[in-house]
Protein backbone atom coordinates (compact mmCIF):
# COMPACT_ATOMS: atom_id res chain seq x y z
CA UNK A 1 0.00 0.00 0.00
CA UNK A 2 2.69 2.73 0.93
CA UNK A 3 4.39 1.87 -2.26
CA UNK A 4 1.37 2.17 -4.37
CA UNK A 5 0.49 5.74 -3.17
CA UNK A 6 4.20 6.77 -2.97
CA UNK A 7 4.69 5.83 -6.47
CA UNK A 8 1.19 7.65 -7.28
CA UNK A 9 2.69 10.72 -5.83
CA UNK A 10 6.40 10.86 -7.03
CA UNK A 11 5.21 9.75 -10.51
CA UNK A 12 2.61 13.44 -10.18
CA UNK A 13 5.10 15.31 -9.10
CA UNK A 14 7.81 14.42 -11.95
CA UNK A 15 5.11 15.10 -14.43
CA UNK A 16 3.86 18.77 -12.68
CA UNK A 17 7.81 19.72 -12.92
CA UNK A 18 7.83 19.30 -16.83
CA UNK A 19 4.44 21.12 -17.40
CA UNK A 20 5.03 25.10 -18.97
CA UNK A 21 1.86 25.64 -20.02
CA UNK A 22 -1.61 26.46 -17.61
CA UNK A 23 -3.71 24.44 -20.09
CA UNK A 24 -1.52 21.55 -19.54
CA UNK A 25 -1.77 22.32 -16.01
CA UNK A 26 -5.50 21.79 -15.89
CA UNK A 27 -5.21 18.83 -17.72
CA UNK A 28 -2.84 17.23 -15.48
CA UNK A 29 -4.90 18.39 -12.58
CA UNK A 30 -7.65 16.32 -13.74
CA UNK A 31 -5.62 13.26 -14.41
CA UNK A 32 -4.44 12.88 -10.73
CA UNK A 33 -7.45 15.01 -8.61
CA UNK A 34 -10.35 14.64 -11.22
CA UNK A 35 -12.95 12.17 -10.65
CA UNK A 36 -11.78 9.46 -12.46
CA UNK A 37 -8.15 10.75 -11.62
CA UNK A 38 -5.56 8.21 -10.79
CA UNK A 39 -5.38 9.49 -6.77
CA UNK A 40 -8.87 9.72 -6.83
CA UNK A 41 -9.20 6.26 -8.11
CA UNK A 42 -6.69 5.02 -4.96
CA UNK A 43 -8.85 6.65 -2.51
CA UNK A 44 -11.66 4.63 -3.53
CA UNK A 45 -10.38 1.57 -3.93
CA UNK A 46 -9.50 1.65 -0.23
CA UNK A 47 -13.00 -0.02 0.92
CA UNK A 48 -11.54 -3.57 -0.63
CA UNK A 49 -8.71 -3.61 1.54
CA UNK A 50 -8.46 -5.35 4.52
CA UNK A 51 -9.84 -3.50 7.53
CA UNK A 52 -6.91 -3.07 9.65
CA UNK A 53 -5.22 -1.46 6.64
CA UNK A 54 -7.75 1.07 5.46
CA UNK A 55 -6.87 3.76 8.49
CA UNK A 56 -3.18 4.18 7.83
CA UNK A 57 -4.17 3.82 4.13
CA UNK A 58 -6.52 6.94 3.90
CA UNK A 59 -4.14 9.07 6.11
CA UNK A 60 -1.75 8.99 3.88
CA UNK A 61 -3.41 8.94 0.71
CA UNK A 62 -5.37 12.14 1.98
CA UNK A 63 -1.93 13.69 3.12
CA UNK A 64 -0.58 12.98 -0.10
CA UNK A 65 -3.51 14.47 -2.15
CA UNK A 66 -3.15 17.93 0.09
CA UNK A 67 0.41 17.82 -1.01
CA UNK A 68 -0.54 17.39 -4.30
CA UNK A 69 -3.34 20.25 -4.42
CA UNK A 70 -0.49 22.39 -2.34
CA UNK A 71 2.21 21.81 -5.54
CA UNK A 72 -0.12 22.13 -8.35
CA UNK A 73 -1.04 25.70 -6.72
CA UNK A 74 2.51 26.89 -6.17
CA UNK A 75 3.18 25.28 -9.92
CA UNK A 76 0.34 27.79 -11.47
CA UNK A 77 1.36 30.70 -9.49
CA UNK A 78 5.00 30.44 -11.15
CA UNK A 79 3.84 30.06 -14.56
CA UNK A 80 1.22 32.78 -13.93
CA UNK A 81 4.40 34.75 -12.50
CA UNK A 82 6.42 34.35 -15.58
CA UNK A 83 4.15 35.33 -18.55
CA UNK A 84 4.71 39.06 -19.82
CA UNK A 85 1.54 41.55 -18.97
CA UNK A 86 0.58 40.76 -22.69
CA UNK A 87 0.48 36.84 -22.13
CA UNK A 88 -1.38 37.70 -18.59
CA UNK A 89 -4.10 39.53 -19.82
CA UNK A 90 -7.23 37.94 -22.17
CA UNK A 91 -8.05 40.85 -24.75
CA UNK A 92 -10.62 38.90 -26.08
CA UNK A 93 -13.12 39.77 -22.94
CA UNK A 94 -15.21 42.03 -22.71
CA UNK A 95 -14.23 45.55 -20.72
CA UNK A 96 -15.95 46.02 -17.46
CA UNK A 97 -18.86 48.91 -17.61
CA UNK A 98 -17.74 52.18 -16.34
CA UNK A 99 -21.11 52.66 -14.38
CA UNK A 100 -21.37 56.95 -13.21
CA UNK A 101 -22.50 57.86 -10.22
CA UNK A 102 -24.57 60.45 -9.28
CA UNK A 103 -25.46 62.90 -6.35
CA UNK A 104 -28.24 62.08 -4.10
CA UNK A 105 -31.63 64.05 -4.54
CA UNK A 106 -30.78 64.95 -0.54
CA UNK A 107 -26.94 66.11 -1.14
CA UNK A 108 -28.16 67.34 -4.71
CA UNK A 109 -30.80 69.94 -3.20
CA UNK A 110 -28.71 70.64 -0.22
CA UNK A 111 -25.50 71.80 -2.58
CA UNK A 112 -28.51 73.80 -4.56
CA UNK A 113 -29.86 75.54 -1.37
CA UNK A 114 -26.34 76.52 -0.56
CA UNK A 115 -24.96 78.33 -3.72
CA UNK A 116 -28.72 79.98 -3.59
CA UNK A 117 -27.36 82.22 -0.26
CA UNK A 118 -24.00 81.87 -1.31
CA UNK A 119 -24.99 84.25 -3.69
CA UNK A 120 -27.23 86.26 -1.05
CA UNK A 121 -23.81 86.62 0.89
CA UNK A 122 -24.36 83.91 3.60
CA UNK A 123 -21.59 81.77 4.93
CA UNK A 124 -22.24 78.29 5.93
CA UNK A 125 -21.55 76.45 8.70
CA UNK A 126 -21.51 73.07 9.70
CA UNK A 127 -21.18 71.37 13.70
CA UNK A 128 -21.96 68.76 15.93
CA UNK A 129 -24.39 66.17 15.68
CA UNK A 130 -24.67 64.87 19.05
CA UNK A 131 -25.04 68.13 20.58
CA UNK A 132 -25.53 69.90 24.62
CA UNK A 133 -29.05 70.30 25.99
CA UNK A 134 -27.49 74.08 26.09
CA UNK A 135 -27.26 74.89 22.55
CA UNK A 136 -30.49 72.84 21.28
CA UNK A 137 -32.86 74.56 23.62
CA UNK A 138 -31.66 76.29 26.54
CA UNK A 139 -29.80 79.17 24.67
CA UNK A 140 -32.78 78.94 21.81
CA UNK A 141 -34.86 80.61 24.82
CA UNK A 142 -36.78 76.92 25.52
CA UNK A 143 -35.19 76.38 29.03
CA UNK A 144 -35.80 73.06 31.31
CA UNK A 145 -39.51 72.14 31.32
CA UNK A 146 -40.68 74.49 28.79
CA UNK A 147 -43.98 73.10 26.62
CA UNK A 148 -41.95 73.79 23.65
CA UNK A 149 -40.10 70.93 23.88
CA UNK A 150 -43.11 68.49 23.65
CA UNK A 151 -42.98 70.30 20.04
CA UNK A 152 -40.02 67.97 19.42
CA UNK A 153 -39.34 64.64 20.01
CA UNK A 154 -36.15 64.40 21.09
CA UNK A 155 -33.42 61.78 21.20
CA UNK A 156 -31.97 61.85 25.00
CA UNK A 157 -28.16 60.45 25.15
CA UNK A 158 -28.28 61.48 28.97
CA UNK A 159 -29.61 64.76 30.56
CA UNK A 160 -27.86 67.60 29.56
CA UNK A 161 -26.74 65.36 25.97
CA UNK A 162 -28.78 64.71 22.79
CA UNK A 163 -29.15 64.21 19.14
CA UNK A 164 -29.62 67.61 17.54
CA UNK A 165 -33.41 67.92 16.63
CA UNK A 166 -32.75 71.29 14.76
CA UNK A 167 -29.65 73.08 13.48
CA UNK A 168 -30.59 75.80 15.03
CA UNK A 169 -27.73 75.37 17.09
CA UNK A 170 -25.39 76.18 15.46
CA UNK A 171 -26.40 79.55 15.35
CA UNK A 172 -25.95 80.35 19.03
CA UNK A 173 -22.04 78.79 18.25
CA UNK A 174 -21.65 81.65 15.58
CA UNK A 175 -22.71 83.98 17.87
CA UNK A 176 -20.65 83.11 20.55
CA UNK A 177 -17.56 83.02 18.19
CA UNK A 178 -18.21 86.56 16.40
CA UNK A 179 -19.71 89.92 16.89
CA UNK A 180 -22.45 91.14 14.58
CA UNK A 181 -22.70 91.38 11.44
CA UNK A 182 -23.57 87.61 10.85
CA UNK A 183 -24.97 86.27 7.82
CA UNK A 184 -25.24 82.34 7.76
CA UNK A 185 -26.97 79.06 7.04
CA UNK A 186 -26.47 75.51 8.76
CA UNK A 187 -26.94 72.58 6.73
CA UNK A 188 -26.99 69.16 8.15
CA UNK A 189 -28.86 66.15 9.70
CA UNK A 190 -31.02 66.28 12.50
CA UNK A 191 -33.01 63.47 14.68
CA UNK A 192 -36.51 63.24 16.32
CA UNK A 193 -38.56 60.26 17.29
CA UNK A 194 -40.98 60.08 14.51
CA UNK A 195 -41.71 58.14 11.36
CA UNK A 196 -44.49 57.63 8.70
CA UNK A 197 -44.70 59.11 5.02
CA UNK A 198 -44.04 62.46 5.56
CA UNK A 199 -41.53 62.38 8.64
CA UNK A 200 -38.27 60.17 9.35
CA UNK A 201 -35.85 59.57 12.37
CA UNK A 202 -32.99 61.01 10.63
CA UNK A 203 -33.36 64.24 8.07
CA UNK A 204 -31.82 67.49 6.63
CA UNK A 205 -32.59 71.02 7.77
CA UNK A 206 -30.95 74.26 6.66
CA UNK A 207 -31.18 77.06 9.16
CA UNK A 208 -30.27 80.68 8.55
CA UNK A 209 -29.37 83.84 10.52
CA UNK A 210 -28.77 87.36 9.72
CA UNK A 211 -28.05 89.82 12.69
CA UNK A 212 -27.08 93.56 11.75
CA UNK A 213 -27.94 96.58 13.12
CA UNK A 214 -31.86 97.70 11.42
CA UNK A 215 -32.51 94.44 10.57
CA UNK A 216 -36.42 94.16 9.95
CA UNK A 217 -39.23 91.85 8.95
CA UNK A 218 -39.21 93.02 5.49
CA UNK A 219 -35.51 92.15 4.78
CA UNK A 220 -36.52 88.33 5.54
CA UNK A 221 -39.56 88.30 3.29
CA UNK A 222 -37.09 89.84 0.52
CA UNK A 223 -34.56 87.35 1.42
CA UNK A 224 -36.91 84.77 1.32
CA UNK A 225 -39.05 85.41 -1.43
CA UNK A 226 -35.53 85.63 -3.41
CA UNK A 227 -34.92 82.20 -2.19
CA UNK A 228 -38.30 80.83 -3.32
CA UNK A 229 -38.20 82.17 -6.95
CA UNK A 230 -34.47 80.94 -7.50
CA UNK A 231 -35.23 77.15 -5.92
CA UNK A 232 -38.59 76.89 -7.91
CA UNK A 233 -39.36 79.87 -10.42
CA UNK A 234 -40.79 83.48 -10.66
CA UNK A 235 -44.00 82.51 -10.77
CA UNK A 236 -44.02 81.16 -7.16
CA UNK A 237 -45.95 83.25 -4.27
CA UNK A 238 -45.66 83.43 -0.77
CA UNK A 239 -47.30 84.15 2.34
CA UNK A 240 -46.53 84.17 5.72
CA UNK A 241 -49.00 83.31 8.19
CA UNK A 242 -48.32 83.89 12.01
CA UNK A 243 -47.30 81.31 13.94
CA UNK A 244 -44.87 80.53 17.24
CA UNK A 245 -41.89 79.52 17.93
CA UNK A 246 -39.44 80.00 20.98
CA UNK A 247 -36.62 81.76 19.74
CA UNK A 248 -38.40 83.77 17.58
CA UNK A 249 -41.03 86.61 17.69
CA UNK A 250 -42.66 87.63 16.03
CA UNK A 251 -42.89 84.30 13.92
CA UNK A 252 -44.44 83.17 10.81
CA UNK A 253 -45.14 80.03 8.70
CA UNK A 254 -43.80 80.02 5.13
CA UNK A 255 -46.23 78.81 1.89
CA UNK A 256 -45.58 78.76 -1.66
CA UNK A 257 -48.33 78.66 -4.00
CA UNK A 258 -48.48 74.64 -5.19
CA UNK A 259 -46.31 73.99 -7.56
CA UNK A 260 -48.39 71.24 -8.76
CA UNK A 261 -51.58 72.98 -9.32
CA UNK A 262 -50.90 76.54 -9.61
CA UNK A 263 -53.18 77.44 -7.05
CA UNK A 264 -56.03 75.64 -8.09
CA UNK A 265 -56.48 73.22 -5.71
CA UNK A 266 -55.09 69.33 -5.92
CA UNK A 267 -54.34 66.49 -3.20
CA UNK A 268 -51.13 67.62 -2.71
CA UNK A 269 -52.04 70.83 -1.33
CA UNK A 270 -55.29 69.23 -0.06
CA UNK A 271 -57.25 71.37 -2.36
CA UNK A 272 -55.64 74.45 -0.50
CA UNK A 273 -53.48 75.98 -3.24
CA UNK A 274 -50.85 76.75 -0.64
CA UNK A 275 -47.72 74.52 1.01
CA UNK A 276 -45.90 74.96 3.78
CA UNK A 277 -42.28 75.04 3.58
CA UNK A 278 -40.35 76.70 6.17
CA UNK A 279 -40.87 78.46 9.42
CA UNK A 280 -39.11 81.82 10.29
CA UNK A 281 -39.02 85.19 12.42
CA UNK A 282 -37.32 87.73 13.61
CA UNK A 283 -35.06 86.63 16.56
CA UNK A 284 -36.10 86.40 20.00
CA UNK A 285 -33.97 89.31 22.34
CA UNK A 286 -33.69 86.43 25.18
CA UNK A 287 -31.55 84.46 22.61
CA UNK A 288 -29.61 87.54 21.78
CA UNK A 289 -29.07 87.83 25.75
CA UNK A 290 -27.87 84.31 26.13
CA UNK A 291 -24.95 85.25 23.38
CA UNK A 292 -24.12 88.69 24.81
CA UNK A 293 -25.74 90.98 21.77
CA UNK A 294 -26.78 94.06 22.29
CA UNK A 295 -30.61 94.11 21.56
CA UNK A 296 -30.77 98.09 21.43
CA UNK A 297 -28.33 97.44 19.16
CA UNK A 298 -28.57 94.64 17.10
CA UNK A 299 -31.70 92.85 15.50
CA UNK A 300 -32.02 89.73 13.11
CA UNK A 301 -34.07 87.07 11.98
CA UNK A 302 -34.23 83.20 11.41
CA UNK A 303 -35.42 80.85 9.18
CA UNK A 304 -35.07 76.87 9.09
CA UNK A 305 -36.56 74.54 6.48
CA UNK A 306 -36.49 70.84 6.08
CA UNK A 307 -34.26 69.96 2.38
CA UNK A 308 -36.43 66.54 2.24
CA UNK A 309 -39.55 68.98 1.67
CA UNK A 310 -37.90 70.73 -0.04
CA UNK A 311 -36.78 68.04 -2.56
CA UNK A 312 -39.86 66.45 -2.57
CA UNK A 313 -41.96 69.67 -4.36
CA UNK A 314 -39.34 69.86 -6.56
CA UNK A 315 -39.05 66.61 -8.03
CA UNK A 316 -42.85 65.53 -7.50
CA UNK A 317 -42.09 62.80 -4.44
CA UNK A 318 -45.22 61.91 -2.39
CA UNK A 319 -43.12 59.59 -0.41
CA UNK A 320 -40.47 60.94 2.17
CA UNK A 321 -38.93 57.18 2.92
CA UNK A 322 -37.79 56.92 -0.93
CA UNK A 323 -34.86 59.20 0.11
CA UNK A 324 -33.57 56.33 2.05
CA UNK A 325 -34.41 53.22 0.56
CA UNK A 326 -31.44 52.92 -1.76
CA UNK A 327 -33.76 51.85 -4.85
CA UNK A 328 -31.95 52.18 -8.02
CA UNK A 329 -34.28 52.57 -10.04
CA UNK A 330 -35.60 55.73 -7.70
CA UNK A 331 -31.94 57.45 -7.14
CA UNK A 332 -31.28 56.79 -11.01
CA UNK A 333 -33.61 59.50 -11.61
CA UNK A 334 -31.58 61.66 -10.18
Amino acid sequence: MDKSIDAIYQEALDALNGISDPGALDAFNVRYLGRKGRLTAFLRSIAKMPPEQRAEAGKKANIAKKKLEAAIKQHGQRLQAGKSAEERLDVSLPGRPYVPGSLHPITRITGEICDIFARMGFSIAEGPEVELDYYNFEALNVPKYHPARDMQDTFYISDNIVLRTQTSPMQIRVMEQQPPPVAVIAPGKVYRCDSDLTHTPMFHQVEGLMVDTDISFADLKGILTAFVHAMFDERTSLRFRPSFFPFTEPSAEVDILCVMCRGKGCRVCSQSGWLEILGSGMVHPNVFNSVGYDTSQYSGFAFGMGVERIAMLKYGIDDIRKFFNNDLRFLRQF
